[in-house]
């Protein structure tokens, strides 16, 4: 199936010139606004892609902001990221060689020294894009090469560096939280980007990465729950849900991108029934529930004292899951989305991207290059 690249806001009756500029005026902010943007310089060739919650640069945030450019062709800005990265995130010894540790503080110094794989799937996909949209440098601008190499990491790091895992498990072909572990975040399975890894990627691992795709969208399924929709932050290999970091509830932060990652799923592959059919049990979850009540949850509907870290987070992912969702308030979402401006203050970050990503693809503009 050819992807689907149509504007979904039309069907609330907003205009192809309407939702551009939404789109460019949204990535101006992120990059450029004064006092809202989270990208900064930082040396003259390079800049990164700050965690304005946690005063940190991320691999998530740096691989988001990559696909970012390389969707609104800004490759100067992408190379500025990968330099960021390669310079300051690639760790070049031990178990963890050739992969990037997760957190550093924006002047490179490292708050961690392993890897988070949802920055090196999101690194991945940009670079392979990246090649396509602009062709292949040199070094580390030799984005397909690079791609490919970092790909094989995650695939085969038993072999290429003494003590070292790989990031998906080999006996299921689900990826890992982190590769210490044997369990799993449902928010990282990106089924479509491991249908372009097995076309674009090495071809001695293809039959991998088609068997990753199948094997994401079942455990997308298996761990959503079959009321609410609702999807863990972290979850054993059969989709059971575990606790983390000291949290009492389980749909979270990491969990949002779940909605997000099924649009995209479903625009770029096509539509499939199990999986649109935890986006509508979502979507009827939270109809009439106001964006200012968001909270933390159980994944069976039960609210937390807590409330909500990233509410318009939810908001964006709620309206993303209507390009795949069968539900009756699809288009309310889409309506509520428009009319949500982009997050302020401190926790803006984690917020921005999801929105970014949202309005991209509901625009029609977050293509596969």
């Amino acid at each position: 199936m050819a992807p689907l690249y149509t504007n979904q806001f039309a069907r609330i009756g907003i205009g192809e010139d309407a939702v551009r500029e939404k789109v460019r005026a949204c990535f101006e902010t992120i990059f450029f606004d004064p006092e809202e943007k989270f990208y900064q310089d930082t040396d003259a060739d390079s800049g990164c892609m700050v965690d304005t919650g946690n005063d940190d640069a991320r691999t998530e945030g740096m691989s988001y902001g990559m696909m970012m450019c390389v969707q609104m062709d800004r490759k100067d800005l992408f190379d500025k990221l990968w330099q960021f990265s390669c310079r300051y995130m690639l760790l070049k010894q031990g178990p963890h060689a050739g992969y990037f540790a997760w957190s550093v503080r924006t002047d490179g110094v490292h708050n961690a020294e392993g890897p988070a794989p949802d920055g090196e799937e999101y690194f991945a996909m940009a670079l392979l894009m990246a090649s396509a949209r602009w062709g292949e440098g040199e070094g580390i601008f030799a984005y397909a090469a690079r791609a490919r190499e970092l790909l094989r990491h995650c695939v085969h790091q038993p072999e290429l560096a003494p003590g070292g895992r790989a990031m998906w498990d080999e006996r299921n072909h689900l990826i890992r939280f982190v590769p210490e572990t044997d369990f799993s975040d449902p928010s990282y399975h990106l089924p479509h980007f491991y249908e372009q890894f097995a076309l674009r990627g090495c071809p001695e691992d293809r039959a991998f990465w088609q068997e990753a795709a199948r094997a994401s969208r079942e455990y997308i399924v298996k761990s959503a729950h079959p009321v609410t929709g609702m999807s863990p932050e972290y979850a054993l290999y059969d989709g059971t849900p575990i606790l983390m970091f000291r949290k009492n509830y389980t749909y979270y932060s990491d969990a949002y991108r779940v909605a997000m990652n099924v649009a995209l799923d479903t625009l770029w592959c096509g539509r499939r029934e199990d999986t649109a059919a935890v986006v509508t049990r979502l979507q009827n979850f939270f109809h009439g529930i106001p964006e200012s009540e968001y909270r933390a949850y159980q994944i069976d509907g039960t609210a937390t004292e807590e409330p909500a870290m990233h509410p318009v987070a939810i908001t964006a992912v709620l309206a993303a899951a209507s390009a795949a969702s069968d539900s009756p308030w699809a288009e309310e979402y889409l309506e509520r989305f428009w009319q949500t401006p982009l997050r302020r203050g401190k926790r803006r970050y984690y917020d921005n991207c999801l929105y970014f990503f949202s309005l991209l693809m509901l625009a029609g503009q977050y293509r596969i290059y």
